[in-house]
């Protein structure tokens, strides 16, 4: 989804004309810019938090309703950690909705057809998605955030303690914690275990 796709819905240009009669075209690229530069990166945070693959592209819109709605707010330089605590707090949003309503959960929603692939690929590709998925979902939401950020993000400690508003040392902490407690649930899944009993 790019920053046209979500202007040109008015989803990002509603919030703006509530709060100001004009918006000024400085505003404008400035979201364009946050949309264009972190659109992927938010799906991700929320594909990695948990929510469900059908309602990835409606909270990616949300995250970036909220955005627009604080931009003012968003520190030039602190976008990414704004826009990862919007998408986590939507992810944690969406995973309790989707409990609610009993929907279909996310490894069984159905997957984008990858045309270059073989279906012996594709099913592996999809047995992986699920194991990764079902690790990350059984990680405490505070262990899930740091490992997500650091393995998936690449983010360093600092950008992480930013991003989260925790302390270096309590990032370097989780981490350790978040990676041992990843590779027991892979192992418990591995030998066939459902790696929830030791939740």
């Amino acid at each position: 989804m790019t920053s046209a796709a979500l202007i040109e819905t008015g989803a990002l240009e509603a919030p703006a004309r509530e709060l100001a009669p004009a918006p000024t075209r400085a505003r404008e690229s400035r979201l364009r810019e946050l949309v264009d530069s972190y659109v992927d990166f938010v799906a991700r945070v929320l594909r990695n938090s948990g929510t469900p693959e059908s309602e990835i592209d409606d909270e990616v819109q949300r995250t970036f309703i909220v955005a627009a709605r604080r931009l003012d707010d968003i520190r030039p330089g602190a976008e990414k950690s704004f826009l990862f605590r919007v998408a986590f707090n939507q992810a944690a949003h969406a995973r309790r909705t989707a409990a609610r309503r009993r929907e279909v959960a996310a490894a069984e929603a159905p997957e984008q057809i990858d045309h270059l692939g073989t279906p012996e690929a594709l099913t592996d590709q999809k047995r992986m998605r699920e194991l990764l998925d079902r690790v990350l979902d059984q990680l405490d939401e505070s262990l899930r955030a740091v490992f997500v950020l650091h393995e998936f993000e690449e983010m360093t400690a600092a950008e992480i303690a930013e991003a989260v508003g925790i302390p270096r040392g309590t990032v370097a902490s989780r981490l350790r914690r978040a990676r041992t407690e990843f590779r027991a649930r892979v192992a418990a899944l591995g030998a066939g275990g459902t790696g929830e009993d030791d939740r």
